[in-house]
């Protein structure tokens, strides 16, 4: 986040220690302390808030976001990623990220009910900013509500700040349905007093009404409340201010949207609606680096699933239309929609890979990538999957550690177009209009054909199929996989192998080191499991339920 970092952070960072601990410890003080921020001598003026507010920001997911793509089919990480663990099916009620999801999440949504108690009484400098930015604090409460209902079901919901002595902390959970309603009104109540414009200069990063209605509408849909999620879609449509990013070239404009040139701070993005915002040489990540790594094996490696899910240019799948051809590894690339080349690797792509294996009289510019590397030796990013990512890859940032400032985008405004073309088709409404109005205005950006319902119909393919498609390839590597797959209960496709390419296309392959599917693709990791209805919710962590047993325990687990 940007929101006021130089004035604040560190004042904020106080804060969020002092508002989670030291509120709670009062009963056990004789006086005020003179040496603490606490809420006696706190939540006095529009500044204080505005601190506050700041450090709820700096909860927000960031990185992480894009580690949770490794939780579905997408993606692969080369080792061990819990993440990857739970993709996987084969996982404890002790794993890590089960619990720390869990703690993160509530410790969140503790911060966020701290402020909530406490604004009412500060004094302002503007008319209304108390309220709007109570705004912005529902919502980024809502946000984590979302992940915690969305892993496990059924949850405690808790609006207010809780003591060791406070009975609520050993309740039962509260009903998912309970949870979505709430969040529901929380953001329509939040999008009544937050701003339609833009945030710009010192606002820059804040959520805005936009923000509230959009995540609305994923919220509705992730539940099937397919009239809402229309409305709150169409609402954010109709507010006049988002619109894709484009550089006015259709074989860069989407790539770009996810490097430095993107950023919110540009001025030139219009798209992004949240995002978890970086500043150089302030909070910096290291995503870039992560996913061309120049020396180790690249952490994140698109997979034969991801690639072969993508579109010919005529609108086609792979299996009919006539332009395929996998003849080669550079042929896969061919004739394909333009998102393919803009979000994966491509031979004669600059990359930060560097050295891919090859004799150097063979590649003599080391920044263009030629061939994937299998073995690692130190010199060149190894692939599992024989592919690598280019999205949200600044090339400048992948020789350093933790040098990228990349944007980590939230929500966009291309995911608000999908909700609505998803939810009017789930309601029976889709027409013509409204996939011109919202998935081919995704296709117009890349110059990719335009989806037609005649055509899908004259060719045997199924909307539901295809409108579920566009989703996976426009939010690739943006965490929403993982979740789009449960909701539409497709868990047995993360039962499935994660393959790589087709082993023929490079000798090296032939060795016996590296396992092959039946029909000849690099086969990476296999005894994966989903067992419904268990593996569409997370456990009950085993140590919350050890401090609450009236938790219970969700099924199969």
């Amino acid at each position: 986040m940007k929101i006021q970092y130089k004035k604040y952070t560190r004042l904020a960072c106080v804060l969020l220690l002092s508002v989670g601990v030291f509120s709670s410890c009062s009963d056990f003080l004789d006086r005020v302390p003179q040496d603490e921020i606490v809420d006696e001598t706190y939540w006095k003026t529009q500044e204080h808030l505005e601190m506050a507010v700041t450090a709820i920001y700096s909860r927000v997911k960031a990185k992480n976001l894009v580690d949770m793509e490794n939780l579905a089919e997408n993606t692969m990480w080369p080792t061990t990623n819990q993440y990857k663990d739970i993709g996987s099916g084969v996982f404890p009620v002790t794993q890590p990220t089960v619990n720390s999801e869990w703690a993160n999440m509530y410790r969140d949504v503790r911060e966020c009910n701290a402020f909530l108690e406490n604004y009412s009484g500060a004094t302002e400098n503007e008319t209304g900013a108390k309220e709007r930015l109570a705004g912005e604090v529902r919502v980024i409460r809502a946000l984590a509500y979302s992940f915690l209902t969305s892993f496990y079901g059924d949850i405690p919901l808790i609006t207010k700040t809780l003591n060791p002595e406070d009975p609520e902390l050993y309740g039962p959970r509260d009903p998912q349905s309970t949870v979505v309603d709430f969040l529901l009104k929380e953001l329509d109540e939040a999008a009544s007093v937050l701003p339609v414009k833009i945030p710009t200069d010192k606002d820059l990063g804040r959520v805005s009404r936009g923000t509230a209605l959009a995540l609305k509408s994923r919220i509705a849909l992730t539940y099937g409340r397919f009239e809402e999620a229309e409305a709150a879609a169409k609402a954010v449509m109709d507010l006049g201010v988002y619109q894709l990013y484009n550089n006015g070239n259709p074989k860069t404009a989407y790539w770009e949207l996810f490097t430095r040139a993107g950023k919110l701070a540009t001025g030139r993005n219009k798209e992004t609606i949240f995002a978890r915002m970086h500043l150089e040489d302030i909070i910096m990540h290291n995503l870039s680096r992560e996913i061309q790594v120049p020396d180790q094996f690249a952490r994140f490696v698109p997979t034969r699933s991801l690639v072969e899910s993508y579109l010919c240019a005529d609108g086609l799948p792979i299996d009919k239309s006539p332009l395929y051809s996998d003849a080669s590894y550079a042929d896969v690339f061919k004739n394909r929609d333009p998102r393919m080349t803009q979000t994966i690797l491509t031979p004669g792509d600059t990359w930060g890979g560097r050295y891919d294996g090859r004799p150097i009289a063979q590649n003599p510019d080391p920044t263009i990538f030629q061939v994937p590397k299998f073995s690692q030796d130190g010199r060149g990013s190894v692939t599992t999957t024989g592919y690598y990512y280019k999205k949200y890859v600044e090339p400048s940032a992948v020789p350093n550690y933790n040098r990228d400032d990349n944007d980590i985008h939230h929500i966009r405004y291309a995911e608000v177009l999908l909700n609505y073309a998803e939810s009017r088709f789930e309601q029976g409404k889709l027409t013509q209009g409204d996939l011109d109005i919202s998935i081919n205005l995704l296709r117009d950006r890349v110059g990719m054909k335009r989806m037609d319902l005649a055509f899908l119909a004259q060719h045997g393919m199924d909307v539901r199929t295809e409108i579920q498609r566009e989703r996976r390839v426009e939010l690739v590597l943006e965490g929403h996989r993982y979740f789009d797959v449960r909701r539409w209960k497709q868990g047995d496709i993360l039962a499935r192998d994660i393959q790589g390419v087709k082993a023929s296309w490079f000798p090296q392959l032939s060795a016996g080191t590296f396992r092959k599917s039946e029909d000849g693709y690099l086969l990476v990791q296999w005894n994966r499991a989903f067992e419904s209805p268990k593996n569409y919710l997370w456990p009950v962590p085993q140590t919350q339920w050890e401090k609450n047993p009236n938790l219970g325990q969700n099924v199969g687990w």
